[in-house]
């Protein structure tokens, strides 16, 4: 038979398998600004811990914090690597699994026999050679199992009782053992996590406001029980009152972003890291990027945050399945928020917490489990939904197209 005219009408439904979906590239574009940030946070951790390793008295290496997070960027861009080629449909079935998983290491962390206190926080565990943190995991599986939850029960969200509850229930037995551990600030953020992922899923504003009170009246006792959370909110008011103590962390922060002025001082030429400002490599990393690079290397760490949530929603807005969908935007929202929340507290917007800022601060969980969520969203960005295809030819040829 003699090949198609051209004039002949292309067929107006797709001729190979019509239930097999639609595979692209997955996005570069996001998986570049995910590595700038891991290769910024390695050289501004070397910056600002080498001084302080080299000289304590346990270490003696200069290197000894670059070589561990180094360590864990190769383990967390295996598992990005690893994550990225796996459906991402099967998170939804192992969301049950992993809340299980998270729940129990949570448990072992209070057990003092098992679990590591640190500076007055039981907050890991350890395993052999190295420590992990469940907190850091406990925020990337709350958001697999509220996407897989609202996906259950999508449409039947604006049910208080049997749509809301259960899902706020879950999370708030996750966040009262995370509260144990004197974790604060990751139950803040899996909080705004929740509520945002809950509302997109159809859930009434008046059902959240309900559980307003109830989460202030948690939020309060949880800040009287401990002492130190209520000097670091009367230092967020009235820092210049305790200078060398509760707010001695955030006015060193407020120094370091003023000396930078525009410019900075130059790479590895800041000296609030020389001993004058805490957790100088891990929470408050961003005030000393502030110092060496400037207000223009800080604003460029920003953009970067700002560019990555942007297109984590878009990935999350193409998917073609509910599910990946949901999952997209808890995990923008997971990452994004944690960066402003970081950023507010270095530049005393918010009280101080102890969040790190993801892909830059020095912390082998955190910056593992974000790597994770990366390859989770770029798994979504394969398979999403490409609107309009065209299926025939230009004119002269016949176009018809398709949803």
């Amino acid at each position: 038979m003699s090949q198609r005219s051209e004039g002949a009408l292309a067929l107006p439904w797709p001729t190979g398998n019509p239930r097999a979906p639609k595979q692209v590239e997955l996005d570069h574009f996001l998986l570049i600004i995910t590595v700038a940030l891991a290769f910024v946070g390695l050289v501004m951790v070397y910056s600002a811990s080498a001084v302080m390793a080299g000289e304590d008295k346990d270490l003696r290496d200069s290197w000894h914090f670059l070589k561990r997070q180094l360590a864990w960027l190769t383990l967390g861009l295996v598992l990005l690597h690893v994550v990225s080629r796996i459906d991402y449909i099967w998170w939804k079935r192992l969301a049950l699994p992993l809340l299980g998983l998270i729940t129990v290491l949570l448990v072992m962390v209070l057990i003092p026999s098992i679990g590591v206190e640190v500076k007055g926080a039981r907050r890991w565990l350890h395993l052999g050679p190295i420590s992990i943190q469940p907190v850091e995991m406990v925020k990337l599986i709350a958001v697999i199992y509220l996407a897989a939850y609202l996906t259950k029960k999508e449409g039947r969200l604006q049910s208080f009782g049997d749509g809301l509850m259960p899902a706020v229930a879950v999370i708030g037995l996750l966040s009262c053992l995370v509260l144990m551990e004197r974790d604060l600030g990751t139950v803040v953020v899996i909080g705004v996590v929740t509520a945002g992922m809950l509302f997109l899923g159809g859930a009434q504003v008046l059902h959240l406001l309900r559980l307003v009170p109830v989460v202030l009246v948690v939020g309060m006792l949880s800040i009287w029980l401990y002492p130190h959370r209520w000097q670091r909110i009367t230092a967020f008011f009235y820092p210049e009152k305790d200078p060398t103590g509760a707010g001695y962390q955030i006015r060193q922060s407020f120094l370091a972003f003023g000396k930078g002025g525009l410019f900075g001082v130059g790479l590895g030429e800041g000296r609030q890291k020389l001993f004058f400002l805490p957790e100088g490599h891990t929470d408050f990393v961003l005030a000393l990027i502030g110092e060496e690079l400037g207000l223009l290397g800080t604003g460029l760490i920003i953009l970067l945050f700002a560019v990555f949530a942007i297109r984590g929603f878009q990935i999350a807005a193409r998917a073609r399945m509910p599910f990946g969908r949901y999952l997209g935007v808890g995990i923008t929202t997971l990452i994004g928020i944690q960066a402003l929340i970081n950023a507010c507290v270095a530049t005393g917007l918010l009280p101080t917490k102890g969040l790190t800022l993801p892909f830059v601060s020095y912390g082998g969980s955190s910056l593992v489990m974000s790597l994770v969520g990366v390859g989770i969203l770029l798994n979504i960005s394969r398979d999403r939904q490409t609107g309009r295809e065209e299926v025939g030819q230009r004119s002269g040829r016949g176009l018809v197209s398709r949803r």
